[in-house]
């Protein structure tokens, strides 16, 4: 067993072999417990040198919602690439200047009734589907977000083409829909109404042909690394995930920010603790407040269901380690590097400034990966102590935390970040493998067909 003290200010360093965190000094009760640099809670019983510190002797020390100042860190100068290695992607091009990053053909439905056609005409065909419940009996602000989110997938880059199928009967009929949806690319998105023809398979058939058809046409060619726009997300954190995966995307986010591009940060609830990092990384003062608002705003959803706003981490990250919300949080924000915080999205909004965005929405994975790529994230870099073999419609590049998890689930892991807990740096091995994947390269979830999503849902149902 090795320990690993992660900031000089640290009372608790990591063991190497478990990833639970260990005193290095005496603690005395009521006294804070300091990793990354910041408290992550309080002792709830004095503490020896060497003892291991977990839920039994500490608790967390965040409270309801807080007041904010705005005391931004003095910026250095403009951010400048920091490798010129990669100054373009081969990607194909969109009819309205956007870039894909993969050309399948999608299909989309209106309403969770014609799931199982979906798939049936996706196993047919090859194309992909993505089952979900919604699209009727939805009442209030839940209908509204079930159309951001497909509209968000319709218009999705990474689709070659769309078909949107619809029952007939849903609120969320096509004619209604398309209300939503706006102008599309109609040689790319063909609508199907199951209830108005005699052979919907053969008619969905049909019309995935044609597309597929025009899809082999295209492509790649050389575009500016700028384009690309990359969702960060963890699931299954453990007690490495803030030492190796979660600051390795960080470095990419960075990375990726300094050459133009885009990187989109979500798991509200995952700031919690940690907020304050990123507000004082804010471009500008309107910026600030609206992640005053998506902060607090989020604290409310818990209180109005009468959910306590801390209760978290999960079982699983226990287990790994992981002790309060601002231990988790401190980890977790990592994935963001150190970038400028340029724009704050609702959920389904779309990505449309270059930089580090925050994205309001949950922390649960299939919720967050589909929020991720309906805000036209072209892949996502998903960091995991504990692995899930979780997919998005869009490549989900899985980062292990540490060695253990990446060889015992290679089958679902894409990337090992577990040699920097021994120091090794991977931040341009990790850029040249999301490149490759970029360009074509399968990840593990692509491999495995594991493609899902899933919808926020905050109302009633008929």
């Amino acid at each position: 067993m090795s320990l690993l003290q992660i900031h000089q200010a640290d009372n608790v360093a990591v063991d190497t072999d478990t990833g639970h965190k260990k005193a290095i000094c005496d603690i005395p009760a009521g006294s804070d417990v300091i990793k990354y640099g910041f408290p992550i809670g309080y002792a709830t019983a004095d503490i020896a040198a060497g003892e291991h510190v977990h839920t039994h002797n500490m608790a967390t020390k965040l409270k309801d919602k807080l007041e904010y100042k705005y005391t931004p860190i003095e910026k250095a100068g403009e951010m400048k690439p920091e490798n010129e290695y990669v100054r373009s992607i081969m990607a194909y091009v969109r009819k309205n200047g956007e870039i894909g990053v993969r050309n399948d053909i999608w299909i989309i439905n209106t309403v969770g009734c014609v799931n199982k056609l979906a798939e049936k005409l996706a196993g047919i065909t090859g194309a992909l589907a993505f089952p979900h419940p919604y699209g009727c009996s939805q009442l209030g602000g839940d209908h509204a977000t079930t159309q951001k989110i497909l509209k968000g997938l319709v218009k999705h880059p990474n689709a070659g083409g769309v078909l949107v199928l619809g029952l007939g009967c849903e609120n969320n009929n096509i004619e209604e829909f398309k209300k939503v949806l706006g102008p599309v690319d109609e040689e790319r998105v063909r609508f199907l109404n199951a209830q108005s023809c005699e052979d919907e398979i053969k008619e969905g058939v049909s019309l995935i042909r044609e597309l597929q058809e025009i899809a082999a046409g295209d492509q790649r060619v050389p575009v500016p690394v700028s384009k690309l726009k990359v969702g960060l997300k963890c699931g299954g954190s453990d007690g490495f995930s803030g030492i190796t995966a979660n600051p390795l995307i960080g470095q990419f986010s960075d990375w990726l920010c300094a050459n133009g591009g885009s990187t989109v940060l979500t798991e509200v609830p995952e700031m919690f603790g940690a907020e304050h990092l990123l507000m004082n990384r804010c471009a500008d003062r309107e910026v600030f407040d609206k992640t005053v608002a998506l902060i607090n705003d989020f604290k409310d959803y818990f209180t109005r269901h009468d959910q306590v706003i801390y209760e978290n981490p999960s079982p699983g990250n226990k287990e790994g380690g992981i002790t309060t919300l601002e231990e988790k949080s401190l980890g977790c924000t990592q994935k963001g590097g150190t970038s400028e915080v340029t724009d704050v999205l609702d959920y389904g909004d779309i990505v449309v400034k270059s930089g580090l965005n925050l994205l309001n929405g949950p922390g649960n994975d299939m919720v967050a990966v589909t929020n991720l790529t309906a805000a036209g994230c072209h892949m996502i870099l998903f960091s995991t102590g504990r692995g899930t073999p979780l997919g998005a419609p869009v490549p989900t590049i899985k980062v292990g935390t540490n060695c253990g998890i990446s060889y015992r689930k290679k089958n679902w892991i894409d990337f090992d970040a577990g040699p920097m807990i021994d120091g090794i740096v991977l931040k341009e091995n990790f850029i040249d493998y999301c490149i490759q994947v970029a360009e074509g390269t399968l990840t593990k979830n692509e491999e495995n067909g594991y493609r899902e999503i899933a919808i926020f849902k905050d109302g009633v149902t008929l």
